[in-house]
């Protein structure tokens, strides 16, 4: 458990931040998720667009939606959604002060990006709602409830989300009390509440007490956990390992990918539903 510990006292302090650039991607606007990894993929600005292209496809985004990046990061995914669907519409939402300053010098055209929660979108004075809310591997750091409460008060009438989210599998059920609080350090060390998580059954059960309906659950464990782990392993592989936070986060969040996917108790999913 001594690595778990370590894990949490230094993983947290820097829980948003990804140093893009170890992991393969030297844009200015970088990507910062883990990927969708298929045995095509070899670099990780690929993955990361991968998995953004599957949640875009999920809520079947179109050049006519107005368009609210949640946790936009360092600004990939916006300068996507314009390139590859042409959406015009686009605001976006980010807590981190440098994210946003860099997004806003070198994408003066974007309409709006707001340096807040996305956990806190009542308190942001958007004109209008939105088509689309996408929020690509960031959602499940947050409580669930507090997430579809925001998310679903800046939607228009049938209006589509995306999101990622970790859920329990059916292994859940099985372990002991021993088994549940080592899970719970794991998580932890990650920035997730393991009270946060559900089974599947449940997960809906919540999407539709915020009136949400069309919800599809996709197990995106392999393509994600066990394809950002393989990812990194390759990259020790050619490269040398160094030993700073940004690379220590890294490595951790490898590891853990890998551990969650072998033992398979607790899933990745991407989940799409209509207002």
């Amino acid at each position: 458990m001594k690595w778990l510990q370590t894990v949490q006292q230094q993983f947290l302090q820097h829980k948003y931040a990804i140093n893009a650039k170890q992991l393969g991607d030297n844009a200015e606007l970088a990507w910062s998720n883990l990927g969708y990894w298929n045995d095509a993929t070899s670099f990780y600005p690929e993955a990361c667009r991968q998995l953004a292209d599957q949640l875009a496809q999920a809520v079947h985004l179109t050049s006519k939606d107005r368009l609210l990046d949640l946790g936009c990061g360092q600004g990939a995914s916006l300068v996507h959604w314009q390139q590859q669907y042409h959406v015009q519409n686009i605001e976006a939402v980010e807590l981190q002060s440098s994210c946003v300053i860099q997004i806003q010098k070198l994408l003066p055209e974007l309409p709006a990006i707001h340096q807040q929660s996305f956990l806190n979108l009542k308190q942001v004075q958007f004109q209008t709602g939105f088509d689309v809310v996408l929020c690509i591997d960031a959602a499940y750091h947050s409580n669930l409830n507090l997430f579809l409460d925001s998310a679903g008060s800046v939607l228009n009438s049938k209006g589509r989300l995306g999101f990622h989210y970790l859920m329990w599998s059916e292994k859940w059920l099985d372990l002991n009390s021993f088994q549940k609080k080592k899970y719970q350090w794991l998580l932890k060390a990650a920035d997730v509440n393991l009270n946060h998580l559900m089974t599947e059954l449940v997960l809906k059960q919540t999407l539709q007490s915020y009136e949400f309906a069309e919800i599809e659950i996709r197990d995106l464990s392999k393509g994600v956990l066990q394809g950002f782990a393989n990812y990194f392993h390759t990259l020790q592989q050619l490269s040398p390992q160094t030993t700073d936070l940004d690379a220590f986060k890294i490595r951790m969040t490898a590891k853990l990918c890998r551990k969650l996917y072998a033992e398979g108790v607790v899933k990745y999913v991407q989940i799409s539903a209509k207002k």
